[in-house]
C-alpha cells in the first residue's frame, strides 16, 4: 500500500524546511509567504535497522525499505477555504494522503516575519482547522444536494449514504473533525470516496525546542486525540520519531521478504490477514493464495536464516485467517 502524508500550515511556519530535511530535495524556500506554488512531493525512506540486518544475513542483491511520500503545498492562510491566498488551490494535492501532517510554528525569531504577526500556535491551529473544515462543509454540502434527490427515488443506498452525510455534516457545523467520528462512518463508501481533509489521522509538528511548547498547546492537541512531535527545524532534527508517530497513527506495521535476490520491507495496516498482506507483493497472491511460510523476526535471527530456522522449528506453516505481526519474514505459497 501507498503511503502518504500531506503537510499543512501557514505561511512561513516552517512546512518547506520539514519537507527538505525529510527528503533532502532542494526545494524553493524563502522569507515570504506563498513561496511554495507547486505541490512538492518527496519520497522518504522508512529507517528501520531490520532491512539492513535481513540483507546482510541473505546476502541480498537489493535492500528496498518502505517508503513514505510526502506532499508539500502553499500555505494557507485565514480565508483559504474561500480564495484567499495560494494554499486553497493545492488542497486537491493532499486529498488522496492517508493523513495530515500540521507544521505549528512555537519559536520565536524577528527575522523570520509570520503571516498573523505574532507567534501563537493555539490560534494557528484554530485557523488552520477552520480552514480544512469550511472545506470539507463545501464538499459535504455539494455531495448531500446531490444524493437528496437520490435519496427520494427511494435507493437504498443513498438513503444510507444521506445518513452518512448528515452526521458528518453536524460534525463539521459544531466544529468537530469528522477523523473523531466511529470507525462505521469513516469507513463507509461515501466518506472514502470524498476523502475528506478533516477525516484523515492528524499529526502536529511542532517547530521549536521543548520549552517553547506551552502545557496548554500540548493538552489542546491531546484533548483532540492527536499526536505531536517536537522538532527544531532550525538545526538539523532526529527525523525518526515523526515517521514512527506515522506509522503509530495510521495504525501500521511491516512485515518483510527476504533471499539472495532482495530484502524488502512491505507496508500493511496493523490486522491485516496473510492473503492480504501477500496480495501487497502482487495483487494475483491475495486471489491465489495457499499458506505462508512464517518466521518471526527475533527467531529468524536467532536462527541464523530460513533453512536454520525451520530446523529449529521455527518455521510456521499459516493458512488464510493468520494475522501477520510486525517483523514477520514470510514466503507466499500461491496458486
Amino acid at each position: 500500500m501507498k503511503l502518504s502524508i500531506g503537510i499543512v500550515g501557514l505561511p512561513n511556519v516552517g512546512k518547506s524546511t520539514l519537507f527538505k530535511a525529510l527528503t533532502q530535495n532542494d526545494v524553493h524556500i524563502a522569507n515570504y509567504p506563498f513561496a511554495t506554488i507547486d505541490p512538492n512531493v518527496g519520497i522518504v525512506t522508512v529507517p528501520d535497522a531490520r532491512v539492513e540486518t535481513l540483507t546482510q544475513m541473505s546476502s541480498s542483491k537489493k535492500k528496498i525499505p518502505a517508503i513514505i511520500e510526502f506532499y508539500d503545498i502553499a500555505g494557507l492562510v485565514k480565508g483559504a477555504s474561500t480564495g484567499q491566498g495560494l494554499g486553497n488551490q493545492f488542497l486537491s494535492h493532499i486529498r488522496e494522503t492517508n493523513a495530515v501532517a500540521q507544521v505549528l510554528r512555537c519559536f520565536a525569531n524577528a527575522d523570520i516575519i509570520h503571516v498573523e504577526e505574532s507567534i501563537n500556535p493555539m490560534r494557528d491551529m484554530d485557523i488552520i482547522n477552520s480552514e480544512l473544515m469550511l472545506k470539507d462543509l463545501d464538499t459535504v454540502q455539494k455531495r448531500m444536494a446531490k444524493t437528496e434527490g437520490e435519496a427520494r427515488t427511494g435507493n437504498k443506498e443513498k438513503v444510507k449514504e444521506l445518513e452518512t452525510l448528515k452526521i458528518v455534516l453536524s460534525s463539521l457545523e459544531k466544529e468537530q473533525m469528522p477523523y473523531l467520528l466511529d470507525k462505521e462512518i469513516l469507513e463507509t463508501p461515501v466518506m472514502k470516496e470524498l476523502n475528506l481533509l478533516t477525516a484523515k489521522p492528524q499529526l502536529y509538528v511542532l517547530n521549536g525546542k521543548e520549552s517553547d511548547v506551552s502545557e496548554e498547546l500540548a493538552k489542546k492537541i491531546a484533548d483532540m486525540q492527536c499526536s505531536y512531535v517536537v522538532l527544531d527545524l532550525g538545526s538539523e532534527p532526529d527525523l525518526t520519531p515523526l515517521i514512527t508517530k506515522a506509522y503509530t497513527i495510521l495504525n501500521l506495521i511491516s512485515f518483510f521478504t527476504t533471499g539472495e535476490d532482495e530484502t524488502r520491507a512491505w507496508t500493511i495496516e496493523n490486522g491485516w490477514k496473510a492473503p492480504q498482506a501477500a496480495g501487497t507483493i502482487h495483487t494475483d497472491f491475495e486471489h491465489k493464495f495457499i499458506r505462508a511460510e512464517v518466521v518471526a523476526y527475533d527467531d529468524f535471527i536467532a536462527a541464523g536464516g530460513w533453512s536454520q530456522a525451520k530446523q529449529k522449528g521455527k518455521l510456521r506453516v499459516e493458512g488464510k485467517e493468520y494475522i501477520i505481526k510486525d517483523g514477520d519474514i514470510i514466503e507466499v505459497r500461491h496458486g
